[in-house]
């Protein structure tokens, strides 16, 4: 005969062995005193499921209910039940020991997250033995996720069907290793959305990357190199571009000598606070010696290549980059088109968060020299992947 429980509060009580059949042997609950265990609901729902409880009882002096009876009950009960049901059952039947992550459950002290629905110990480790494996957000297809401490987590996206896809979230700092120096004596003009440099040296497209030339078959000019906004910002930021000419700037682009802040201003022209943002990060890669590239063709902002010698011999991009807001929530259909695409074309999706534009947007404006000035901006970096646990 299978052990009855009785539910008080939020848990379900299980006298008897239970100690011994359920939290010593398998995982389940918390010890209460002498044999007595604490199960949350979910895991006297498995229990129920898996025929381990004969019923339960859901208040004083009642009759035990079955699963069908307790899964609607506890649906009605507690936020999100029923997609946290399915994510620790198959969990569960995968192998792994699960605690809930919340206080007094052996998972609140290891949970790092509040956002943190289970966490999965290490196959063979116990509840007691505190290696955990997997932190899991539990997501229903329809809900999001918040951009900004991300990392260190597993999604569990439950999807209409009931099928359950998995997220590993980590941080995704970007380091490189291209040695490359652009000069300080360069000069271009400001057209409507990029910067022409009409004698730029060999090097600052075939070592560092920079750019693209403008060619043809028929070509008569030699040495014009056509910079995006964000590329010019970055090198005038530096002291390492002028402006002799500009094409449609007004005044509102700064003092007539202050390239950085005459780019700047054109780049918000043509696609608002989202340029601080992209610059922010754009600095930050090549900082981190990596060249960031546009990644317009796989839908991202970049994709970056870390170690560049020539563009003769360049070699694929590892990652592509979306830069989001701090405040930014994804769905999980983003995140999923996201991850299987960069999964697709071979490169990792990673993600930077920055709050950088935020205070413009809040105060209605600030100098276009402050706008990603400094390689060192606040940046959280984020590479989720598709993971099998």
């Amino acid at each position: 005969m299978q052990p009855t429980g009785h539910l008080r509060g939020d848990a379900v009580r299980v006298g008897g062995d239970a100690r011994q059949r359920f939290y010593d042997a398998r995982g389940y609950g918390r010890p209460l005193d002498g044999n007595e265990i604490a199960l949350s609901r979910v895991e006297a729902a498995h229990l129920l499921f898996r025929g381990d409880l004969s019923g339960i009882a859901l208040e004083d002096d009642s009759a035990p209910v079955g699963f069908e009876r307790f899964f609607v009950a506890s649906a009605a009960a507690a936020d999100r039940f029923a997609v946290r049901f399915l994510v620790y059952s198959d969990l569960r039947d995968r192998g792994f020991y699960l605690s809930p992550a919340r206080e007094p459950w052996p998972g609140g002290s290891d949970a790092p997250s509040d956002a943190v629905d289970f966490v999965a110990y290490e196959r063979g480790a116990t509840p007691d033995t505190g290696r955990v494996k997997y932190p899991i957000q539990v997501v229903g297809e329809r809900e999001s996720v918040a951009a900004s401490g991300l990392a260190g987590r597993t999604l569990a996206v439950v999807d209409e069907e009931s099928d359950i896809t998995y997220f590993a979230a980590e941080d995704g700092a970007i380091e490189g290793a291209t040695g490359y120096e652009p000069p300080a004596d360069l000069t271009g003009v400001l057209l409507a959305d990029r910067v022409v440099v009409w004698d730029a040296p060999e090097d600052l497209y075939e070592r560092g990357f920079y750019g693209r030339p403008l060619t043809g078959r028929a070509a008569d000019v030699e040495g014009a190199l056509q910079l995006s906004l964000v590329e010019a910002a970055a090198l005038a930021a530096d002291g390492r571009l002028a402006l002799s000419a500009s094409v449609g700037v007004g005044d509102g682009g700064g003092e007539t000598g202050d390239a950085a802040a005459r780019v700047v201003a054109r780049g918000r022209d043509v696609e608002g606070e989202r340029f601080d943002r992209r610059l922010a990060v754009y600095r930050r890669l090549r900082a981190a010696d990596t060249v960031p590239k546009t990644g317009f063709k796989f839908g991202a902002d970049f994709r970056t290549y870390l170690d560049v010698e020539t563009v003769e011999d360049l070699p694929h991009s590892e990652h592509l980059v979306r830069v989001v807001e701090s405040d930014h929530r994804f769905s999980p259909r983003e995140l999923s088109l996201d991850v299987r695409l960069a999964g697709g074309v071979r490169k990792e999706m990673a993600f930077a968060v920055t709050g950088i534009g935020e205070g413009r947007r809040d105060a209605g404006g600030s100098d276009a020299r402050d706008a990603g000035a400094s390689p060192n901006a606040d940046v959280e970096w984020v590479t989720v992947d598709r993971l099998t646990p």
